[in-house]
């Protein structure tokens, strides 16, 4: 397939053609989370959002190497210079050792992801297992003569990097406004100016996470590790780095200068960020009570809920806004999902029911297929692509109701759509039929009910059939007689 995909480049803040370093290779960067507490709902729209664009670039043929990060160590409480490690935080409260915390929290964040039907990564580096790399690159930084050591600590010279380069090419700040509004914060007196930023921490005495450095025994600084664990594994330069909007500055700021400043160029083609998650309209913060871990949406045991949701139902309404739109989640947002999403899935079933009595026909469900993947292609607009997938249910109820008719191949082409970008594409599980694992046993069964009903019609045998009906309702069945036999389905609310 050729090449048209186009995406949003936050470094040059427009749609460019994906022209990757290798023909038929992409390096692909995302950072990952911090295994610090269990994984919510913010977690769930990067992971979403590069999966499909793995799964994209999978599908038009490139081989990618796909590269997530687990942080682990070097992450502050307050995303600043000073304070406890989070990971190591958690370890001292729960009195348990750092790298427990981070196993715990990694298999949950596993589990979830795993439950969404994101795809794991080719690679998920750990920072702690990285030391050696980003000793190495603060070296090289400090070699290069834009960093500095103070006190057993190694800081990234922001002012010196700037007259270079230009600090801020990401975010769009001005560095001439940072140094005259920031403000001096204790514990930081060691830095030359208040927006230069840690490489590596001397630890203090009661620090649990620490290394041998050229300096002291310390950390990282937390920009560190992305910048080295990219290099290692998809080299100097690379295609994409992603990760959610609320990454651009402070850290991804950072990256670029740590890579720039050590290897003299630019290291990454295209930025990729996410918009962000609110909670009727507002930020989504523990402080506000808003704050909605991944469990308890698929278990419906948070104070704001009125009720569970299927991990599909979560994955499909982010899906229904673009990766750089936000995203307000509501109890009746995700209820308008689920039901959309069912009545997707139930079209799908329904392809199976279909015959196909004409040899031409004025449907052309080809070109839905084709104005899917060039939503697909324009960064990535998976709204569009359910708009399409909206449309062809349209199509397979019509054709079911008797008011318009299909081909043999119009069938291939609907089954094909719904394959390719319901399931394949956009990662949906029929949860029809997966919910369930004997699900066709039991489709079979209520089948074998609703013919002896047909039979007892037939036989006008009237109380038997109104008693199969009658109960099958009351359980749940939605049951409608039709001029071929019958047709059912289990009602979704």
């Amino acid at each position: 397939m050729e090449n048209k995909l186009f995406i949003y480049n936050t470094l040059t803040r427009k749609k460019e053609l994906f022209q990757p370093l290798h023909p038929n290779r992409v390096g692909l960067y995302v950072c990952g989370p911090t295994v610090y507490g269990d994984p919510h709902l913010g977690h769930a729209r990067p992971a979403i959002t590069f999966d499909i664009l793995f799964r994209y670039l999978l599908h038009i043929g490139y081989k990618v190497r796909y590269v997530r990060n687990i942080t682990d160590v070097g992450h502050l409480v307050n995303d600043a210079d000073f304070g406890e490690d989070k990971i190591a935080k958690k370890a001292k409260l729960e009195d348990l050792e750092p790298m427990e915390v981070t196993q715990f929290y990694l298999n949950r964040y596993r589990q979830a992801m795993d439950a969404l039907n994101v795809l794991p990564p080719s690679i998920e580096p750990h920072a702690s297992g990285h030391i050696i790399e980003q000793i190495q690159l603060v070296k090289d930084i400090l070699a290069k003569e834009y960093a500095y050591e103070s006190e057993g600590s190694v800081y990234f010279d922001v002012e010196k990097y700037n007259k270079a380069y230009n600090y801020g090419i990401l975010s769009g700040r001005n560095i001439e406004d940072m140094l005259n509004t920031t403000r001096e914060l204790e514990g930081q007196k060691e830095k030359r100016n208040p927006v230069d930023f840690a490489l590596w921490k001397k630890a203090s005495p009661e620090h649990i996470m620490r290394w041998s450095s050229p300096w002291s025994d310390g950390f990282p600084g937390w920009h560190l590790e992305c910048t080295a664990m990219s290099k290692k594994y998809l080299g100097e330069e690379f295609d994409i780095h992603g990760g959610g909007m609320d990454l651009i500055f402070p850290h991804h700021e950072c990256e670029i200068a740590q890579s720039v400043a050590s290897t003299g160029h630019e290291t990454v083609r295209y930025w990729m960020h996410n918009n962000m998650i609110t909670v009727n309209g507002q930020k989504m913060g523990k402080s506000l009570g808003n704050f909605i871990n991944l469990e308890e949406l698929f278990t419906g045991a948070h104070s704001l809920l009125t009720q569970s949701y299927d991990p599909m139902t979560i994955r499909f309404f982010i899906l229904q806004a673009h990766y750089r739109s936000t995203v307000d989640f509501s109890n009746e947002a995700l209820q308008a999902s689920e039901k959309g999403l069912s009545r997707l899935l139930e079209a799908c079933d329904s392809i199976e029911q279909l015959k196909a009595n004409v040899t031409v026909s004025v449907i052309h469900p080809e070109e839905l297929i084709s104005k899917s993947f060039e939503a697909m292609n324009d960064d990535l607009n998976t709204p569009m692509v359910i708009s399409y997938l909206f449309e062809a249910v349209r199509i397979i109820n019509s054709a079911l109701a008797g008011q318009i008719q299909l081909t043999a191949e119009n069938i291939k082409q609907l089954k094909a759509f719904f394959q390719i970008f319901l399931f394949d594409l956009l990662g949906i599980k029929n949860v029809l039929k997966e919910g369930n694992a004997s699900f066709e046993a039991f489709s079979k069964a209520v089948d074998l009910l609703l013919q002896v009903r047909l039979q007892a019609k037939q036989n006008k045998d009237w109380a038997t059939s109104d008693k199969i009906r009658n109960e099958l309702t009351a359980l749940g069945f939605e049951i409608k007689d039709t001029k071929d036999g019958f047709e059912w389905k289990i009602k979704t609310t």
